[in-house]
């Protein structure tokens, strides 16, 4: 991917993206395929992800790929929505994908591993943190972040540590929502709490209204939001024209940076859990790194970012089980590859795989958001 393709794809041009027809795997290419939002309302979750790993894999094909074979990685617009990706999914199926990778959302991913799973084609790194695709075990599944429970369950620590109890949930009306609304119940359970008040929001829209009302009638003093970045901007917006003065908290897959810049001046005190290392400054060798790539890459353009950081370290991890499984080329020999990568330390975030144990990480961190954009630890 060169310069120019970058720069397209950072501002989030064309509504689906394929390089080329799909490869053999003989020719000389390694082929990974993503289906991903590239295009509507939860575009900038793709884009950036996809944009981080082609950080990595462009520079790992320039120092000569594994065994003289490079990656070339085939992404298809689904809008997030799961019918899309299913047919995409499909598509790179039978074009012949060795892996897929970076799947954006839970509804989209849990329409796809299936279809993975009867064709014996590895899933890796999800851009979803959701339980459902993580148990029951599945050999074909391989997940690099942590998962909605960790961060769920680290807010609720958070926020009752400091005195909260009364936390309401606004959450997508698919099983994205429901997975972050179970996770929180789950956290406040021991504590002998429930939701003060429960709202939701269709996926791909912003009609917040009922769900403000809704919620608010149950006196929270915060709020945990389980949606994608668009609806959770329209939701703090009206929950504070109605007179909420309370703490919002989102989980990662929000968009940590596409919600900052949608609420501007309003993220202010926004807090948000994140499973991957900051990536705003070189405070880790992985990060220094990161930034590096991506100051080589686009320059001054370079906008660095959660969602790109997660796509960079789904790409080094995957190479480095690549490099593992040897030369035979097979199925079978990259998850033997990947499933050897026992605390992998890729520059102060391990990554820890093992033959029965395909989560690979339960970090996570909290930040804040101030009303320049900024994201403070």
């Amino acid at each position: 991917m060169n310069r120019r393709q970058i720069l397209r794809h950072a501002g989030g041009l064309g509504a689906a993206w394929v390089a080329s027809p799909l490869w053999a795997q003989s020719s000389g290419r390694i082929v990974l395929g993503q289906s991903a939002a590239l295009s509507g309302p939860a575009a900038a979750l793709g884009t950036q992800f996809r944009l981080g790993a082609m950080l990595y894999f462009d520079r790992f094909n320039a120092r000569g790929g594994v065994n003289g074979r490079t990656i070339e990685l085939q992404s298809l617009d689904d809008g997030y929505e799961p019918d899309r990706c299913a047919e995409n999914t499909k598509k790179l199926i039978d074009g012949g994908a060795f892996a897929l990778f970076g799947y954006i959302g839970t509804p989209t991913s849990l329409a796809a591993l299936p279809l993975a799973t009867q064709a014996r084609v590895p899933f890796f790194a999800p851009f979803t943190g959701a339980e459902a695709l993580r148990a029951p075990f599945n050999r074909y599944a391989f997940h690099v972040r942590g998962s909605y429970f960790d961060e769920t369950g680290e807010i609720v620590k958070q926020s009752t540590a400091i005195g909260i109890k009364r936390i309401g949930v606004f959450h997508q009306n698919d099983s994205y929502g429901k997975a972050g609304l179970d996770g929180v119940v789950r956290a406040l359970k021991p504590l002998g709490l429930e939701p003060a008040g429960l709202g939701t929001v269709e996926r791909n829209t912003v009609d917040v209204d009922a769900a403000v009302k809704s919620i608010l009638a149950g006196k929270p003093d915060a709020i945990v939001q389980i949606s994608a970045y668009k609806s959770c901007a329209a939701f703090i917006r009206a929950a504070r024209k109605a007179g909420f003065g309370g703490t919002f908290y989102n989980v990662s897959f929000v968009g940590t940076k596409a919600l900052a810049d949608e609420l501007q001046q309003d993220a202010r005190g926004v807090v948000v859990s994140q499973v991957m290392p900051f990536p705003y400054a070189p405070v880790s060798p992985l990060s220094g790194e990161y930034l590096a790539a991506g100051k080589a890459a686009l320059g001054d353009k370079f906008e660095p970012n959660y969602s790109s950081m997660e796509g960079y370290v789904a790409a080094k991890t995957f190479a480095e089980g690549l490099k593992r499984a040897g030369g035979a080329g097979t199925t079978d020999a990259l998850i033997g590859g990947l499933e050897s990568l026992r605390e992998l330390n890729l520059g102060g975030f391990y990554v820890d795989f093992a033959p029965n144990k395909h989560t690979g990480s339960k970090y996570v961190d909290l930040t804040i958001l101030t009303a320049d954009g900024h994201v403070r630890r």
